[in-house]
């Protein structure tokens, strides 16, 4: 029994040499080579190789064989370049769906920054902020706190903040090569309802879902209404929407940066870091550490 797969390989400029010692570490580890391509234009290039490995027999060979390909690559491949290891029953999928985090990861900002800006709290958000997003505080609870700030803001610091984002290079490349090629596209967010609609309407999202800042009186009251958008909630949606599409998840791609979005990456047929945390880029299937995220396109094969 074989195991088919893609390593696709992105750097802002890919060698000769640097070419040769990752079809070096693919045979290595016993991937026999079928086909390669090159591709990219002027912000990455793009080394694809197929192939297959011969499994032993068992119902767990093939988990443990992708686990130890993708250590190879991570572990042996050139400096500065990413390999993610994908199953091939993926890239061919006639169906896939892509979802994806939003601040930083589909967007270049995190959005509660902005907002406590206007408060005079920046810098004290953004430290909570960075240790929710390595996992060293509980998010819904960091969330609260930070939010809490805000109280008394008047509402019309959210239409200047929504002017102040930014998507992510590339962003909306990828989300046209999805709908082009019949795919489906969501985006979750521990950010806020008010500052996504308008970009996720733009770019013609399948589904979307974010926190919804409570304001009252033509002011923000410091407070969230309903659920929080945790990371439980974000691998529910992908799980939920995943299924009214009737897609496998074996078919998902998902897309994050930080803590909240662990779960989801892990329930996903490959879960993609993008210019992420340590922690996240250490258990994730695939990095991205170029500020392109169409790079994801690639990687999924679209």
């Amino acid at each position: 029994m074989n195991l088919f797969v893609t390593a696709v390989s992105y750097a802002p400029k890919l060698t000769l040499p640097e070419v040769q010692r990752l079809r070096s570490l693919l045979t290595a580890a016993g991937v026999t080579l079928d086909a390669e391509t090159r591709t990219g234009d002027d912000r990455f290039e793009v080394y694809a190789a197929d192939g297959s490995i011969e499994l032993a027999a068992g119902p767990d060979h093939g988990v443990t064989a992708l686990a130890e390909l993708r250590r190879a690559a991570a572990e042996n491949g050139p400096a500065g370049v990413d390999t993610a290891i994908v199953p091939a029953a993926l890239r061919n999928a006639q169906r896939k769906f892509l979802i994806m985090d939003v601040d930083s990861t589909l967007i270049q900002q995190e959005v509660i920054e902005l907002l406590a800006a206007y408060a005079g709290k920046r810098e004290e958000v953004t430290a909570v902020t960075e240790a929710a997003m390595r996992g060293e505080l509980d998010f819904a609870q960091s969330l609260h706190a930070r939010v809490a700030v805000l109280a008394g803001l008047p509402a019309d610091v959210v239409d200047a903040v929504r002017a102040e984002v930014k998507l992510s290079l590339g962003a909306a490349e990828l989300v046209a090569a999805f709908h082009a090629a019949g795919h489906v596209v969501a985006v979750v967010s521990g950010g806020f309802n008010q500052i996504l609609q308008p970009i996720a309407e733009g770019l013609g999202l399948d589904y979307w879902v974010a926190n919804e800042l409570e304001i009252v009186d033509g002011a923000l009251t410091g407070k969230v209404i309903g659920e929080v958008i945790d990371r439980a909630a974000k691998e529910k949606y992908l799980r939920e929407w995943a299924a009214t599409e009737g897609i496998p998840m074996e078919h998902t791609i998902a897309v994050g940066d930080g803590a909240n979005d662990l779960d989801m990456l892990g329930a996903a047929g490959i879960g993609v870091a993008f210019n992420a945390k340590p922690a996240v880029r250490a258990v994730a299937d695939a990095a991205v550490n170029l500020p392109y995220l169409n790079a994801v396109r690639h990687i999924a094969g679209v």
